[in-house]
């Protein structure tokens, strides 16, 4: 590849540089920094437009505008172009500014002379920390080369902010990472836990952006890339056999062979970057891509990109995985989200995890949850805020983190966690005791699990059994799919810990927010409502088949409960079913040792369910209400949707009604029906399901403690008193009058 002359953008960057390591306050370099631009781009107008706070920026330097404007024009996120460019993370470059929509004049800046526009986000991997526009008073689109140089300019921009290059006086220009913040987000795994920030391989800030050497640069990528594969293939060869980590990582190995994402940054580097320069530059627009996305499955892939990125920069700048900060022995890890690989890395002993992305369904978020580490997801803008060291508070149970917290705070939070851990030691006490209420009615506390680290809580939780074992965890962290063979392993390892307690495997619930990699994804309007689970097991019988085999061959002269997810109707649990007796009859023929006695149920998540024919319920063997799902299709309203899933209470009587002729229905033809969900395990509404007539709950292992410890507190009898009194009354809820009720008991 020819030597490339030195171009004017590597002339500006320069320059920069010898602005930005002058001894000056942070106004009078941003002041510097404007001015070299505008003479550089030969434009009249460079400005500065920094973050003051989360939602609203500030004019902070410019050359070309009304000086006195500075620190006084200010635009809400999204608001004109310039908070158009912050809010979308994209570059706009309007030839005719005012003839764009969303274009907003402000008066006191004088640009009402200036026609041209182009607004580059200063950002840091997808994080918005402002903009560097350009403007002249002629019509001119700015070409592709300007472009680029401005992106490196704001890249290296983001990079001085974040050291405090810039600090000055006003909130715009205010040290970072100094004051108390919460950060509210989603629950990923309850629990609370208090202690220091670790960050997850801190961003390595970029100090050459250009090079002059691009066939050195070039090798320097393909070698790290090399190195990058090969560590990858060591670390799963290490494993010996550890099949979940072994499996986890298996599910992003494949991206470190893309042929297309090595080919995009040699390109970069051809162009000028360095290779440093050019990993960040494609993982910044990837990041932006996909996680604008409306594919759950190609948001999910984003934490496999930046675990990729983030190596390959480690390996470049030969950090190696030691960033030079010390883990602390009772670390948090902030991160914006993680490659479950790496979370992997890190152990059980993390405190807690806080992730500014992320959903339920990531496999990180599995592997949290397989640990009970307390986490919180989509704590949007933590990553910008915490550094290593700073005092952080997890609060899994409301899903909110408190980085930096005023004394007050973490005094409470103390109290918060002390009481818990006496009620830990309460739960301890009555951990092998039934949960029989006063009155001598007994519930069956059962857990749910997907990974072989869930089975140790089997015995210490003090379940009675395993009420639904999701079965798809192992696809989902793999990138191929396992064998007939693994699974049977598998399954016969769990009943093997679970003992003489009963085990009910769920089968493959796939589609929706739960994609597999290896097989062909197929965009869908609905995803929550489309082809998954038991419709995709019907209409490829080949993988459920495999799977059944492979359970029965696991209970080998064992129990064996079978339960088939998101049946519809009648007809796809006949179905079903009938797949089931097609392998029983093969590994009858096969000769292999059947289960003794087979029980083949149905999880009720649809409405229609439950207005089946009579003859479902004479057919199933069990039912088990998945109340997740039950619940957004009886509500209508997406459980992913934060607008949406808060607005609609389980307690509503309207929902406890249909719950009721749930049980009638059971009850009728003598159906063991079971309550399964995050609901089950949330004490108050596990004690009105059991006043309803569910006797059994499958719920995480970590609620069973609370759960027993009230049911055995209270009349049964008496909960339904408060129901009926409640209805009587025209609640539209009962968990006010039962929490109430609740109240005066313990006085």
């Amino acid at each position: 590849m020819p030597h490339r002359a030195e171009s004017e953008s590597r002339k500006l960057l320069g320059r920069l540089r010898d602005a930005l390591a002058e001894d000056n306050a942070g106004q009078a370099r941003l002041d510097h920094v404007v001015q070299l631009i505008a003479s550089s781009m030969r434009t009249e107008v460079c400005s500065i437009y920094l973050f003051r706070d989360a939602e609203t920026l500030e004019l902070c330097a410019t050359e070309g505008l009304h000086q006195d404007a500075v620190h006084k024009t200010r635009l809400r996120l999204g608001e004109g172009l310039v908070g158009r460019t912050a809010d979308r993370g994209v570059v706009i470059n309007a030839a005719n500014a005012p003839a764009r929509a969303g274009f907003r004049y402000m008066p006191e800046t004088g640009e009402d002379r200036f026609i041209s526009f182009c607004g580059i986000p200063i950002q840091r991997l997808g994080q918005p920390m402002g903009v560097l526009v350009v403007q002249s008073r002629q019509e001119r689109r700015y070409t592709t080369d300007e472009v680029y140089a401005l992106e490196i300019v704001a890249m290296v921009l983001a990079e001085m902010t974040e050291l405090g290059a810039f600090v000055d006086d006003g909130a715009a220009l205010s040290a970072l990472h100094s004051r108390p913040v919460m950060f509210r987000g989603l629950i990923g795994q309850e629990g609370a836990a208090a202690g220091i920030v670790y960050r997850h391989e801190p961003r390595v800030v970029i100090t050459n952006p250009f090079s002059d050497d691009p066939d050195l640069e070039l090798t320097r990528l393909r070698e790290a890339v090399d190195a990058l594969q090969t560590g990858i293939d060591t670390m799963i060869a290490d494993n010996d056999g550890d099949g979940d980590q072994s499996d986890v990582l298996e599910a992003y190995r494949m991206f470190a062979h893309s042929r297309s994402w090595l080919r995009r940054m040699e390109a970069d580097v051809g162009n000028g970057l360095s290779a440093e320069a050019a990993v960040e530059k494609e993982q910044s627009l990837a990041r932006t891509r996909l996680s604008r996305s409306k594919d759950a499955y190609m948001r999910e892939r984003l934490s496999d990109l930046d675990d990729l990125s983030n190596r390959l920069l480690r390996i470049l700048t030969g950090q190696g995985s030691d960033t030079g900060a010390e883990m602390p022995a009772d670390a948090v890890l902030v991160a914006r989200n993680i490659g479950p690989g790496e979370l992997l890395e890190y152990g059980k002993e993390l405190r807690g995890i806080v992730l500014e992305e992320g959903s339920v369904g990531s496999h990180a978020a599995i592997v949290a949850r397989a640990w009970a580490i307390p986490l919180v997801l989509r704590a949007k803008g933590i990553t910008t805020e915490a550094l290593n060291g700073d005092t952080i508070l997890v609060d899994g149970e409301q899903g909110i983190a408190h980085l930096r917290p005023e004394e007050q705070v973490q005094t409470a939070f103390a109290d918060k966690i002390a009481m818990q851990a006496r009620a830990q030691e309460r739960y301890a006490s009555i951990r092998d005791e039934p949960a029989t209420d006063k009155s001598g009615q007994t519930v069956s506390l059962q857990m749910n699990a997907g990974l072989m680290a869930d089975l140790p809580s089997l015995a210490n939780s003090g379940a009675e059994g395993v009420g639904l074992f999701r079965t798809e965890l192992q696809f989902l962290i793999r990138n191929k799919m396992p064998q007939r063979s693994e699974l049977s392993s598998l399954y016969a390892r769990v009943m093997d810990s679970a003992g003489d307690r009963q085990v009910t495997f769920r089968t493959l619930d796939i589609g929706s927010d739960k994609v597999l990699s290896y097989m062909k994804h197929t965009d869908e309007p609905n995803p929550a409502m489309g082809w998954r689970a038991i419709r995709v097991g019907l209409d490829k019988p080949g993988v459920l088949r495999m799977q059944l085999q492979a359970l029965i061959r696991a209970a080998a002269g064992r129990p064996l409960a079978v339960m088939f997810p998101f049946i519809a109707d009648h007809r796809e649990f006949r179905a079903a079913r009938a797949e089931f007796d097609k392998a029983v009859a093969r590994e009858t023929k096969l000769g292999h040792p059947l289960p003794t006695e087979v029980k083949i149920g149905a999880m009720l998540e649809m409405p229609s369910l439950a207005f089946a024919p009579d003859a479902f319920f004479e057919e199933v063997d069990f039912l088990s209400v998945g109340g997740n799902d039950l619940k957004q299709f009886f509500f209508a309203a997406d459980r992913e949707n934060e607008q949406v899933r808060r607005r609609y209470d389980t307690l509503d009587l309207s929902f406890l009604d249909f719950l009721a002729h749930i049980l009638r229905r059971c009850a009728a033809f003598g159906t063991p029906i079971s309550f399964c969900g995050e609901d089950a395990g949330r004490p108050i509404e596990a004690l009105v399901f059991a006043a309803l007539g569910f006797r059994t709950l499958s719920m995480r292992p970590a609620s069973i403690g609370p759960v027993k410890h009230l049911i055995r507190r209270i009349n049964l009898d008496d909960v339904r008193d408060v129901i009926e009194q409640a209805r009587r009354e025209g609640a539209a809820s009962v968990r006010q009058s039962v929490t109430d009720w609740l109240v005066f008991q313990q006085d």
